[in-house]
């Protein structure tokens, strides 16, 4: 799988990130501080792996900064994205099942190896609720990104 990622610094769990998606199978596409050529800061790393996503380069991503929270909202303006800040393995796993989430948001702060490794293993084991309410509720979430203002 392509899996773009970013992160703001190369604090935490950020330095062993790409190790760990690289032992999983899948394909990077670097961004943020990971790249010397772009803009570490949080909104515009975060941007540039969400439309990855949106831009179709990459089937998933993954975003981090201190918190997680800014790397989620600036991942959440990108047409098409369904970014989910998750600090454990059961908030991963519902958010690919019931959100049909696209984009894993952690905090540098908070996440540690062994909850990365969980989480990850969540994530990615995880897929996407085909109940009709779940669905329903996916696709009014694309409906009011659509909608202006």
């Amino acid at each position: 799988m392509r899996i773009a990622v970013a992160a703001d610094e190369l604090t935490g769990v950020a330095e062993a990130l790409p190790a760990a998606l690289r032992r999983r199978g899948h394909e990077l596409n670097l961004h943020g501080a990971y790249s010397r050529a772009e803009r570490a800061d949080w909104a515009w790393a975060s941007e540039r792996a969400a439309r990855d996503v949106g831009d179709g380069r990459a089937d998933q991503a993954i975003v981090a900064c201190w918190t997680g929270t800014g790397a989620s909202i600036a991942a959440n303006k990108v047409r098409g994205v369904r970014a989910a800040l998750c600090g454990d393995a059961q908030t991963a796993e519902g958010a690919r099942r019931w959100n049909d989430a696209n984009v894993l948001a952690l905090s540098l702060r908070l996440t540690s190896q062994a909850a990365l490794e969980e989480i990850l293993e969540a994530w990615f084991r995880g897929s996407s609720s085909r109940e009709q309410s779940d669905v329903e509720n996916v696709e009014h979430v694309g409906r009011i990104e659509s909608q202006p203002g």
